[in-house]
């Protein structure tokens, strides 16, 4: 792919871009919950989920509508130009030691423009590439953008540990996060300003945006009855969106344990411990995609899911009660391992059982439930959540609602067998 030439001028772009957004997230994460500022209660850690996940929920299927009016080398440019001025506020919101509203309307702000940011690279893309090569470079730039985010946050965390923790830490990271949307929005502007779209052409037909965003939300309660007739697909995104809200809601859990019981007083500590805890479900997250291909050449799809919802469940009843740091590094491992496995399996009964004209309605729904779901499941929670984030009740009560999870979808997968649509015809890209 890199023999593209506007494609690396995107790919550039994205990849400095995805990088600040991981640097971003841990300098917010870190502040939110690990600065001596700070003694967050569940509900506080409910409401900074909810800024970092909601916001790709709720603009996500509607930002589409402006991608196609507005030139997306102009998004990509002077998007990550408004996300570093607004990292910039938010670095001096978190240098003065405010909290609550004033914090979470910065990360608000930044997070919604980014959601543009990379609908905007996504649309462009078939614009730089041949048509033979798209497939490739929807795999390379997606991918590499996720390993690039998440060696941002790692550096982020970095940064944060470098430069002494607390405000000037946090601020510190955030400002360097800025510093890299600046660099992803001049690698943009090497790009001509009509190279991504849209064309003029593609414009004119555009009816008014009233009515386009009322086509998204119409768009949207039609993927939803097309699921009513696809009950496998539905059951599949049932099975998504509890063990999303279970994840969530342990993650929570995890990291008030280790901010105000194992390590109480030590920010940084904290912090640190925390940052092995991510490594371990990331490297679980990464093996998924290694296990998952040959698990299901012995299993079918619907036991894989329902194997790794047992295993998932077993485990949490298992490790979780120990309330062990080091335990929980391999909890967080097989949790991460289990989540990918079954979101896996969920992206490929989705394709494979959803009509190809109803499969970006659906998957719009798909995104909305996977973020939503990762905020509703903490919020449930959190009046059985104390402070220190130590509670057996809620570590049972997750165990055996992953195991519920897996005994309902083994259930109805068994019973019920929804028509199945055959795979759409591989079309050939057209260069717009």
């Amino acid at each position: 792919m890199l023999t593209e030439r506007d494609f690396r001028k995107l790919f550039a772009a994205r990849l400095v871009s995805q990088a600040g957004d991981g640097v971003f997230n841990a300098g917010f994460a870190a502040y939110a919950f690990f600065s001596a500022q700070s003694f967050p209660d569940p509900a506080a850690a409910v409401d900074a989920f909810a800024v970092l996940y909601l916001p790709y929920s709720l603009i996500g299927p509607f930002a589409g509508v402006f991608i196609d009016r507005w030139s997306r080398r102009q998004i990509i440019v002077y998007g990550a130009l408004i996300r570093a001025a607004m990292v910039a506020i938010a670095g001096f919101v978190v240098l003065s030691g405010l909290t609550g509203v004033p914090l979470y309307v910065s990360a608000l702000a930044v997070l919604g423009v980014n959601r543009f940011f990379l609908s905007a690279v996504s649309a462009g893309t078939p614009h730089v590439v041949p048509a033979d090569k798209l497939v490739m470079a929807n795999a390379v730039a997606p991918t590499s953008g996720t390993v690039v985010g998440l060696v941002g946050g790692l550096v982020g965390l970095g940064v944060h540990l470098i430069s002494g923790g607390g405000r000037a830490g946090s601020a510190a990271t955030l400002w360097f996060g800025g510093a890299c949307y600046v660099v992803a929005g001049l690698l943009g502007a090497r790009m001509d300003r009509d190279l991504l779209g849209p064309l003029e052409t593609e414009r004119a037909h555009s009816g008014s945006l009233t009515a386009e965003l009322k086509d998204v939300a119409q768009g949207l309660v039609e993927g939803l009855r097309h699921l009513n007739s696809r009950r496998r697909a539905a059951y599949a995104l049932g099975a998504v969106g509890i063990h999303r809200a279970l994840y969530g809601t342990l993650l929570v859990e995890a990291l008030l344990l280790y901010r105000n019981y194992f390590f109480h007083g030590s920010g940084n500590q904290a912090l640190g411990h925390v940052t092995e805890l991510v490594i371990t479900s990331a490297i679980g997250f990464g093996l998924a995609a290694f296990v998952t291909p040959p698990g299901v050449k012995r299993l079918t799809k619907d036991q894989w899911i329902t194997t790794w919802l047992l295993i998932g469940g077993i485990t949490t009843l298992v490790l979780g009660p120990t309330f062990n740091q080091f335990v929980y590094l391999l909890l967080g491992f097989v949790l991460g391992l289990s989540a990918q496995c079954v979101k896996i399996c969920v992206d490929t009964t989705v394709q494979q059982t959803v009509d190809d004209r109803y499969m970006g309605r659906v998957f719009a729904l798909y995104d909305m439930l996977f973020n939503v779901a990762y905020v509703v499941g903490p919020a449930i929670a959190v009046p059985f959540i104390p402070a220190t984030g130590k509670s057996l009740s809620v570590i049972i009560a997750a165990g055996a609602l992953y195991l519920a999870a897996a005994a309902a979808y083994a259930a109805l997968t068994k019973t019920t067998a929804a028509p199945q649509s055959p795979p759409a015809r591989p079309t050939q890209a057209v260069r717009r």
